[in-house]
């Protein structure tokens, strides 16, 4: 394993949906930079697992709270009980969102779909921002979007429709804090080999009559470095994104997509 430098030591940072995939991986980066973590999601069990694995490559064991996004009183609750435990904050990594497709008519999930990704989302950073350390220095929010955020996809209303709020949520939260100096950014994903995606792939092979591994290459097609991305690369990125390097990136999205969106 790499040796990174101690940049995050002592600095409080809470990862929302830590449980699995992207923001493990997030996780995992930000302690073995020395930062005092807080993991939010629905699933503890999930959640202890990712602190198991933390403690285990020596860092600090972080807290863990089982918390729905959607309810913003938990959520207000939950990083009350965050600030009181590891002291303000000097970042959120919001991550946490749910993915699939939404059809219209009877069981249509939209309104989940965007009650999670966006809403839930927003809770998560009104809540971050009321214990956010003290200035002069730099503090952080980062939402995980995805590249549907600048892409449709038929079927993925819902999904699509939600992260593309969530740029114009970040961008209209970047020119708010800017003068406190609270930087606030968007990381949008293509294909990650999670077990989300690995979901989607099944169901898009399930609709198209292939298999997964055709699914796959079709989808790989479309992707011009013919590779899905790692938890681990987006991992890398968002650590960048809340260290001192990137001083004056705010309201940004950046993509990290294997060339699959360009502008």
């Amino acid at each position: 394993m790499k040796k990174l430098s101690k940049r995050f030591l002592d600095r409080h940072i809470v990862v929302t949906g830590a449980g699995t995939g992207i923001g493990r991986a997030i996780a995992l980066r930000l302690a073995r930079e020395g930062a005092r973590l807080s993991l939010l999601a629905r699933d503890r069990q999930r959640l202890e697992q990712t602190a198991a694995a933390i403690t285990a490559q020596g860092g600090e064991r972080p807290l863990v709270v089982a918390c729905d996004i959607v309810d913003r009183p938990a959520v207000d609750a939950a990083f009350d009980r965050a600030a009181a435990a590891h002291g303000r904050l000097y970042a959120l990594v919001a991550n946490s969102g749910i993915g699939g497709a939404n059809e219209p008519g009877e069981g249509d999930r939209f309104d989940e779909i965007v009650a999670v990704n966006l809403t839930g989302t927003y809770s998560c950073l009104r809540a971050a921002e009321r214990h956010l350390e003290p200035g002069p220095g730099l503090r952080h929010q980062v939402v995980i979007a995805s590249v549907l955020a600048r892409i449709g996809v038929p079927g993925y209303t819902g999904y699509c429709a939600s992260k593309a709020a969530l740029m114009g949520l970040v961008r209209a939260l970047a020119a708010e804090l800017a003068p406190k100096g609270v930087q606030v950014n968007a990381v949008c994903p293509g294909w990650v080999d999670t077990e989300m995606a690995r979901a989607g792939l099944k169901g898009i092979a399930e609709a198209t009559g292939v298999d997964f591994d055709t699914a796959l290459r079709n989808a790989m097609a479309a992707v011009p470095a013919g590779r899905m991305s790692q938890p681990e690369e987006v991992a890398g990125l968002v650590a960048w994104l809340v260290s001192e390097d990137a001083r004056g990136m705010t309201g940004q999205g950046l993509d990290l997509n294997g060339g699959a969106f360009m502008h």
